[in-house]
């Protein structure tokens, strides 16, 4: 509570409030230990039980400044504490300062949709500022920067990557839908272990799960690709192909397929170069068993899907090719890997008729 003190000032505002507490609140879910779900319900107890018991300034800057940003579950305990300081103590004058709300957002996302940056203007207020943040999706989104900027920060994105960086062009969207995307990453993330610290999103967790959480959608049901669908794909891959129209050829797109269903949230079409490396060295070694006509296919075929993909989705050639290059990199870990029986999960050692004593 002594940290609070600089909030009790003439000069604290709203936004100073809520990013010290989100920050308090950040440290206590960093720190919570495996299967842990509700870290912060400690930390939002003991400081309302302490600055009951001993009222000072600082007490009722922390209470307030965590009231703003704590999970729903502790809110009315916080504000009964609030409450009760204010029988002594001055509310600071952001206190009372009306959530925050969007004015205007955008998004942008790669070419290889494995990359989105977001942006959530919040122009009303003393202090205009835009919640930003950089998700990073080869398997399971996870957000990988969080940051407060100043508002118009969208319009120097592009300018900002670096020129062998694809393309990500940044455009307006409707803020609720934007916000909803946030929330549904930082699920994710959160489920991740170890906890996310980098790119300051344990910092900014609690900040922005109290602009997103009210849009938080439900789980999305999981469809495959439709059966009729899957032979016409396979169908018009082998005539582009080359390859032998043989039972081969065919489980192996059909393997494709069925990563990218699995594993490949923008669609299974939508390869880039860290798919391709989590499917030959990760993917493959862990589940598949492979015979030798397969694995001695499998590099060429490959390149040929994710060309025949890609191109169908309409990339520029120039962004096909480093996917197609990532095929030649990976497959050398993936023949490692793959004879690697330490890697095998349960499921491969089973079939395989290699099960732990």
């Amino acid at each position: 509570m002594l940290e609070a003190r600089g909030l009790a000032g003439d000069d604290a505002d709203a936004l100073a409030a809520e990013v010290w507490a989100s920050r308090r609140l950040g440290e206590v879910w960093l720190a919570a230990p495996p299967g842990e779900t509700e870290p912060e319900h400690l930390i939002c107890t003991e400081v309302a039980g302490r600055a009951t018991s001993r009222p000072s300034v600082p007490a009722m800057a922390a209470v307030a400044a965590l009231a703003r940003v704590a999970p729903g579950s502790e809110r009315e305990m916080l504000t009964q504490a609030t409450d009760i300081l204010s029988a002594s103590q001055p509310r600071p004058e952001w206190a009372d300062t009306p959530c925050w709300e969007p004015t205007r957002a955008f998004r942008g996302t790669d070419v290889w949709r494995r990359e989105r940056v977001l942006f959530v203007d919040y122009d009303a207020g003393p202090r205009p500022h835009t919640l930003m943040a950089v998700i990073v999706d080869e398997a399971e989104p996870v957000i990988a920067a969080l940051r407060l900027v100043e508002p118009g920060a969208h319009e120097e994105w592009e300018r900002l990557r670096g020129p062998d960086d694809p393309p990500m062009p940044v455009r307006p969207a409707e803020p609720a839908a934007v916000l909803a995307e946030l929330a549904l990453a930082m699920r994710e993330t959160d489920m991740a272990w170890p906890h996310q610290e980098e790119g300051g999103y344990a910092e900014l967790r609690a900040l922005a799960w109290t602009r997103g959480r009210a849009h938080l959608p439900a789980w999305p049901d999981w469809a495959p690709t439709p059966a009729a669908e899957r032979e016409d794909l396979t169908a018009e891959f082998v005539r582009h192909s080359g390859l032998p129209d043989d039972d081969v050829t065919h489980s192996l797109a059909g393997l494709f397929l069925d990563y990218g269903d699995g594993y490949i949230r923008p669609g299974p079409l939508a390869w880039s170069p860290g798919r391709v490396a989590l499917f030959l060295a990760d993917f493959l070694p862990r589940k598949v068993m492979l015979d030798a006509a397969q694995r001695e296919r499998l590099p060429e075929a490959l390149r040929h899907w994710v060309r025949f993909a890609l191109t169908r989705t309409g990339m520029e050639p120039r962004w096909i090719e480093p996917v197609v290059e990532a095929v030649s990199t990976y497959h050398a870990v993936f023949e490692k890997a793959f004879d690697d029986e330490s890697v095998w999960g349960p499921a491969k050692r089973i079939v395989s008729g290699h099960q732990e004593q």
